[in-house]
C-alpha cells in the first residue's frame, strides 16, 4: 500500500505478515534507572551557567542545610552574622570573627573560585570508574598537583564515617590483590614467573571488602586475606549471615557467624550462597586501576577503596543527588592534617618512610 506521497506504508500489518502486529510501537519499554532521566537531576552544563554568586549560594546551601543557606559560625554556632557586601565573607556578631562557606572544612584555604570548585564535584561525581588527576587538571585548567590534592580531600570526606559503619544482616565478604606491578624483562629467557612470592615486588596489598546486602559497603587493606579475619569480627554485628567463597583464610569465620561458602570453580550462586555483590565492587576498583590511574597502591590505596565503596553504595541515585551528597561531605569534614599543605613538604610519615 502507498502512501499519497508516493511511500510505502501500512496500517495494522507489514505486506509480509498476515496478523497485525501484537504490540503497539509505542508501547513503553523498560528502561534501567541510569539511561532514565531521573538519573540525570545535574550536569556540568548546569554549573556553567551559574555566576560567582550563584555558586556562592549553591555552595552555602550545602555547607548548611538545615538553615537554608543561612550562614552559622562554625566558633560559637551563633546564627546572628554580618554579611560582606564586597567580599564572599561573614563575621559572627557574638565572638566577632570572621570566616568564610570554607572555614573550618576540608576545603579550608581554597584558592579556586566557587564555581571552578563546584564543577570539580561534578566531574567527580559523574566518573562511574573515578577521574584522574590529569584528566581533572584538563577539563578546569588546573595544575595536576592542585586536582591531586583536590580529589584526595574528597576522598578522604568520602571515607569519614568508615570507622562507624557497622554492618548486619547478609554481609558479603571478599578480597581483590592491587598494586605491586612488577614489569616482565625484554628478554623471554629472562623472564620469570611473577605469580611466585620470590619474584614479586612485595608492595602488593589485598583490599577486603564487606559489602552487606541493601545496606553499606566497608573496605579494609591488609597485606593478606586472613588479616581481616579480626576486622570483619568488628565491624560485623553478632547473629548476622557472611558470604564468603572457599578461600581458606576465612575458615576462621565459622566460630563467630553463620557462613555459606561458594565455590567459584562450580558456580557463581548455588545454594542461595553468592559473593556477587562483593565481587562487582572488585570489578569497579579493578576497572579504575586499569582504565583511569593506572597505579593504585602505597598509602593511598585504602583512601581508592573508600571511593569504590561509595561509588557502589550511590550507583542508583540521581546525578544531583550525589553532588549534594558528595559537597555536604566535603563541607562537613574538618581539615585534613595529611593534605593541608601536602605539596610544602607537609607528607605522611608513611610516604617519607618509603621514599627513604
Amino acid at each position: 500500500m502507498k502512501s499519497p506521497d508516493g511511500l510505502l506504508a501500512w496500517t495494522s500489518a507489514p505486506p509480509h505478515r498476515k496478523t497485525p502486529w501484537p504490540f503497539s510501537w509505542t508501547a513503553a519499554v523498560a528502561q534501567h534507572f541510569l539511561m532514565s532521566a531521573a538519573a540525570r537531576t545535574l550536569s556540568l552544563v548546569d554549573l556553567c551557567d551559574l555566576s560567582e554568586d550563584a555558586a556562592h549560594r549553591m555552595l552555602c546551601a550545602m555547607r548548611w542545610p538545615d538553615t537554608d543557606g543561612a550562614p552559622i559560625c562554625p566558633n560559637c554556632s551563633c546564627a546572628a552574622v554580618y554579611t560582606y557586601r564586597c567580599r564572599r565573607l561573614f563575621k559572627c556578631k557574638a565572638c566577632h570573627r570572621q570566616f568564610s562557606a570554607t572555614s573550618g572544612t576540608s576545603l579550608a584555604y581554597r584558592k579556586l573560585p566557587v564555581r571552578t570548585l563546584l564543577m570539580a564535584f561534578s566531574l567527580f561525581v559523574n566518573a562511574a570508574k573515578g577521574i584522574s588527576s590529569l584528566q581533572l587538571s584538563r577539563h578546569l585548567g588546573l595544575h595536576a598537583k592542585t586536582a591531586f590534592v583536590l580529589l584526595h580531600k574528597l576522598r578522604c570526606a568520602l571515607t569519614s564515617n568508615f570507622a562507624t559503619t557497622r554492618l548486619s544482616g547478609v554481609v558479603e565478604a571478599d578480597g581483590g590483590w592491587f598494586g605491586g606491578h612488577v614489569r616482565p624483562e625484554n628478554h623471554r629467557v629472562a623472564r620469570v614467573d611473577r605469580r611466585r612470592r620470590q619474584h614479586q615486588s612485595g608492595k602488593r596489598r589485598c583490599v577486603v571488602v564487606m559489602r552487606q546486602r541493601g545496606g553499606p559497603t566497608v573496605t579494609a587493606v591488609v597485606k593478606h586475606e586472613a588479616e581481616a579475619v579480626p576486622i570483619i569480627r568488628r565491624r560485623v554485628a553478632r547473629g548476622s549471615t557472611v558470604h564468603t567463597d572457599e578461600a581458606r583464610a576465612w575458615d576462621d569465620l565459622h566460630a563467630s557467624f553463620e557462613m555459606k561458602r561458594i565455590n567459584h570453580r562450580e558456580a557463581y550462586s548455588k545454594d542461595g550462597a553468592c559473593t556477587n555483590q562483593a565481587e562487582s565492587y572488585i570489578s569497579r576498583l579493578r576497572r579504575a586501576e586499569i582504565g583511569q590511574h593506572h597505579h593504585i597502591a602505597g598509602p593511598h590505596l585504602g583512601q581508592y577503596a573508600g571511593e569504590m565503596a561509595w561509588r557502589e553504595d550511590m550507583r542508583r541515585t540521581a546525578t544531583g543527588t550525589q553532588f549534594n551528597a558528595c559537597g555536604r561531605l566535603a563541607l562537613g569534614h574538618p581539615p585534613s592534617r595529611a593534605w593541608a599543605g601536602y605539596w610544602q613538604r607537609h607528607r605522611r610519615r608513611e610516604e617519607l618512610r618509603q621514599a627513604a
